[in-house]
Parts: structure tokens; sequence; C-alpha cells
């Protein structure tokens, strides 16, 4: 009995990441594969008849060799879908390949990516935090009141949590703990996490659901079901909806623009929010490890390149140095 050809094996295990994985991971996933079974096709592999049992460490080798026309992370990337690609090959017992030779194909030719360091606008992010927390003096409608509040606390929560923006949509009323100020959450890689609330955060959330009480109350569901920041557009009618990643994105860059004027428009993000937040843990602690469990980096690497940002004794030496 004949195994499945490459297409098809490349089909079945695009489907279980798609289970097991995000909408982000997957989409990536599928692009890398995609250009994958392009350069067989390439190299003239028929991949919609060609077994994938005969597939080979030279189809790594082609593939390693197309991808240099890309940045380093992208290989990177698309080499990490690859190499699940072959594992689930052998996993499955469609091919018989030399995992360990494959990988350390991958770890001689791939390039490295180089650490760049997170850019953000501290000075006009802090401007926004200052206006989010004034008193709102305009005359609104309930709903546009609703709104803004919504919309104060969600900014508020990304920059006093690091919460990424997909994390802080998915949270649901019942997944904070009001007396101790903290949320339990699935993070990236599908890790369970625990975030933090700062006063001023959890003070904005608490304003918003007061103003929202009576729309959940008639929702006919339990409280702690209902997601923490809501959808408030006419498609969602009474439903309490979560708002989706591209609504946060377009929250945080309206509040940009309204703040600082159009010449700030997309100049911040969500995760400018989450850039602000470990630096500011680092400046105020200079405590790296930290920085590191709070911003829940599994990487103490991934935390350094912040303290390149933290580091004030560096800039005074400088000064000291070279002013003086």
């Amino acid at each position: 009995m004949y195994g499945p050809t490459i297409q098809q094996a490349i089909d079945q295990y695009l489907q279980t990441v798609a289970l097991a994985r995000s909408k982000h991971t997957a989409r990536t996933y599928k692009n890398g594969l995609n250009l994958f079974a392009l350069t067989l096709a390439n190299h003239g592999i028929l991949i919609e008849q060609e077994l994938a049992e005969n597939l080979g460490e030279d189809a790594i080798n082609q593939f390693i060799a197309r991808l240099k026309d890309l940045s380093p992370t992208s290989e990177r990337l698309y080499l990490t879908a690859a190499t699940g690609f072959f594992e689930y090959l052998v996993a499955e017992s469609i091919c018989n390949l030399n995992l360990p030779k494959i990988r350390l194909l991958i770890r001689q030719r791939a390039r490295r990516p180089g650490l760049r360091l997170p850019q953000f606008p501290a000075e006009a992010i802090e401007n926004i935090l200052a206006a989010l927390q004034t008193p709102i003096t305009t005359e609104l409608s309930d709903l546009d009141r609703l709104i803004e509040l919504r919309d104060r606390a969600f900014i508020l929560s990304l920059a006093d949590t690091g919460l990424r923006v997909h994390e802080a949509c998915n949270l649901r009323r019942g997944d904070i703990d009001w007396i101790e100020g903290k949320a339990m959450i699935i993070g990236k890689g599908d890790r369970q996490d625990i975030i933090r609330f700062s006063s001023r955060s959890l003070r904005a959330i608490n304003d918003y659901l007061r103003a929202r009480a009576a729309k959940d109350g008639a929702s006919g569901k339990a409280l702690t079901s209902l997601a923490l920041f809501a959808r408030h557009d006419k498609a969602a009618g009474r439903r309490i909806l979560p708002i989706s990643t591209i609504t946060g994105r377009n929250i945080v860059a309206a509040r940009v623009t309204a703040i600082l004027g159009q010449e700030a428009a997309g100049t911040i993000t969500p995760h400018s929010f989450r850039h602000y937040f470990v630096t500011r843990i680092l400046k105020r602690t200079n405590n790296l490890k930290l920085a590191q469990s709070l911003a829940r980096h599994r990487n103490i690497a991934v935390t350094q390149r912040y303290a390149h940002l933290a580091d004030s004794e560096l800039d005074q030496g400088y000064h000291r140095a070279i002013e003086e």
C-alpha cells in the first residue's frame, strides 16, 4: 500500500498544526511549506505524484539554498516549519529520515538572525497614558462613553501588564482575581502564565465594567464567562463578544491619532506598550531576571535586548567620561 504524496503529507501536517497552534503560527507554517513545495517543484520533483517516503536530506539542502533570498528571521521561521514537517513524517512512519543529521545541517548552514533593539517612543507612550487617565469631560452618548472607557482600560492594561494584544483580547471577566490583582492566561506557546495588574489598570477596568453592568446582566450568561474587553458595534447587538486582535490594533491606532495627532499615526502599536512595560521594569529595578519573569520571556537573551535601552548607568558614565 502506497503512502501519501509529498503534497498530501504537507496538507495533512498543516492540518495538525492548525489544530494545535495559533492562527498566526499556522499561517507562517503554511507559507513556509508552500515555499518548500515550490522549491521541490523547481528541482523537477512532482510533489503531487512523488511519494513523501522518498524525501531525503537533499530536500532540506535545496530549501536552505532557496531561503538565502529571505531575511535571516524568515529563514529560521520557515526552517522551523520544515523541521516540524520532517518530524511529522518520521513520527507517522511515512518516511525514514535521519533527523539528527537534518537538524545538524540546519544549524551549520542557516544564518542567525541579528538581534534588533525594540524601538518605541517612550515619551509619546507616557503622554498617551497620562491623557487616558484624565476625567471624561465631554458630553458623550452612553455608547460612546462605554467605548471610551473600554479603550482606556484596554490600553492601560497593555502598558501595565505586558500582555500581547491577542492575550488581552482573549481575557474573560472570570480570569481576573480581583483580590490579588492577577489573572491566569494561556500565553505564547500555549503556556499557562500569570499576569499582574496595576492599581490604575484595575480602576479603569472596574469603571468600564460598571458602565456595562446592565448589558452584561441582560446577556443571560455567567458574568465570569463574558469577555473582559467586549465589542460595542451594531453587528454585536446585545451579545457580549470579545474584541478581535484587529479591533485591539484599531483601538490603539485611533487613540494615538486622537491624542498625539495625525503625524503620530503608525508610530505606536499594541506591542509598543509591551516594550514600554519591559523597559520600565528594568529601569526601576535593574533586575534582569525579574523583567524576564514578568515579560514571560523563555530566553533571557530576549530580555537582555531591553537592558541596552534601560542602562542609565552606562549613559551617565559615558557623559562623565566624555563631556566632563
